[in-house]
């Protein structure tokens, strides 16, 4: 299935943190909090400002970004969790 964000909005696929930790302890699903790093799968074109212009987004599609735990819209696509956020939500992108 194909999506396409509108206007300011971000299509991001989380990215699955690691089922162990360091000493070996394996965390079972229901102790994992949801990460907020993802990477970005498609961008919208952008809000309108005041004088009518579109304004492009600060992010790009591959990027890999952070964002607030609480952000965006959960949605299921093919069978894979994704997320729906603004482009105000992320608050940074990792290089």
């Amino acid at each position: 299935m194909k999506i396409r964000p509108l206007n300011d909005r971000v299509l991001v696929k989380r990215i699955d943190e690691a089922e162990t930790t360091k000493g070996g302890i394996i965390i079972p699903d229901a102790a994992k909090e949801k990460p907020m790093e993802g990477r970005v799968i498609a961008v919208g074109p952008g809000k309108f400002n005041d004088d009518g212009q579109r304004t492009t987004p600060d992010v790009k599609r591959g990027d890999r970004v952070l964002f607030g735990k609480f952000a965006g819209t959960e949605i299921t696509l093919d069978g894979n969790e994704h997320l729906i956020i603004r482009d105000d939500d992320v608050l940074a992108v990792l290089e």
